[in-house]
């Protein structure tokens, strides 16, 4: 048998199947087979202005993404997300949540929504940090 392995960028299909194959497994090892996807938006005229998305599985949430376009930042968007995905959260039973964030995005705003800081992976990217926070629901 020879293996080839092919370095690519942006296989969107490949990304699928991975996060396909990784939830098979871990559903299959921890008995949790809950996982959903989660994905909120907010549109202005038709256009995406703002969204979040990530997943809950095992009494988790985890926020992947959270996004506002700049001419809409400071206007409670960001918060209005996070409410509405920790709401869902707790429909869905989760305890807590769980997301990661860089040093140079948004660690104060987190904060204040009652973000625990509770690891930090420093110069990911050079000369800044990833930091991953935690909160119960």
């Amino acid at each position: 048998m020879a293996i080839e392995i092919e370095a690519g960028e942006g296989d969107r299909d490949l990304a699928e199947r991975l996060d396909t194959e990784i939830y098979a497994h871990n559903a299959e090892t921890t008995g949790l087979r809950d996982g959903r996807l989660l994905t909120l938006k907010a549109t202005n005229d038709g256009m995406l202005v703002a969204g979040l998305s990530g997943w809950t599985w095992g009494a988790c949430g985890f926020v992947d993404a959270l996004w506002v376009e700049a001419g809409f930042r400071e206007r409670g968007l960001g918060t209005s997300l996070m409410d509405a995905a920790e709401r869902e959260m707790v429909l869905r039973r989760c305890r807590q949540v769980v997301l990661l964030t860089h040093s140079f995005q948004a660690p104060e705003f987190y904060r204040r929504r009652g973000y625990t800081r509770v690891a930090d992976v420093p110069d990911y990217p050079a000369g800044h940090a990833w930091l991953l926070f935690t909160k119960p629901l």
